[in-house]
């Protein structure tokens, strides 16, 4: 490609034939050394800069890049949906509707439908007591700005 240069070839190549000595052609590559440390640490940030590219919001995605950051050889983190549960409303007498509650269950106010979290984030406990902040720093990068999410223990 384009981008890939070889500065220790070059240094030898840029010499007129008559130079190409060791001393001088030690000297040609000793100046092109910073060069080359620069165009190497180009070229790692553009690798990264692909990576972040080539990876989305979506649930594959996103798990591939927290597994890869996160926990590389178990791959333990995934992702599931939100939950979305109904509000059950308790009438009074003058509505006019019925009281009975029957079977009930308490949910976190974040657990019901259009209040709560649209994906849940699983990881486990030594990743989350140790690196939560790189977690959810990569969750916020990667998701979609409308989407909320929460980060469960497994």
């Amino acid at each position: 490609m384009w981008y890939d240069v070889d500065f220790k070839k070059l240094a030898i190549l840029l010499l007129p034939t008559a130079l190409r000595k060791a001393k001088v052609v030690a000297f040609a590559q000793a100046l092109l050394s910073p060069i080359a440390d620069l165009h190497y640490s180009w070229k790692q940030k553009r690798i990264a800069d692909w990576y972040k590219i080539e990876h989305t919001g979506q649930v594959c995605y996103l798990r591939k890049v927290l597994n890869d950051a996160l926990d590389v050889s178990e791959r333990r983190i995934y992702i599931s949906d939100g939950n979305a549960f109904p509000r059950k409303y308790i009438y009074t007498r003058a509505e006019n509707k019925p009281v009975f509650l029957g079977k009930m269950f308490i949910y976190q106010n974040s657990e019901y439908t259009n209040t709560g979290v649209d994906f849940i984030v699983y990881a486990p406990t030594e990743i989350m007591a140790t690196k939560i902040n790189e977690l959810n720093a990569l969750i916020t990068y990667y998701k979609l700005a409308s989407k909320r999410y929460k980060v469960q223990p497994i």
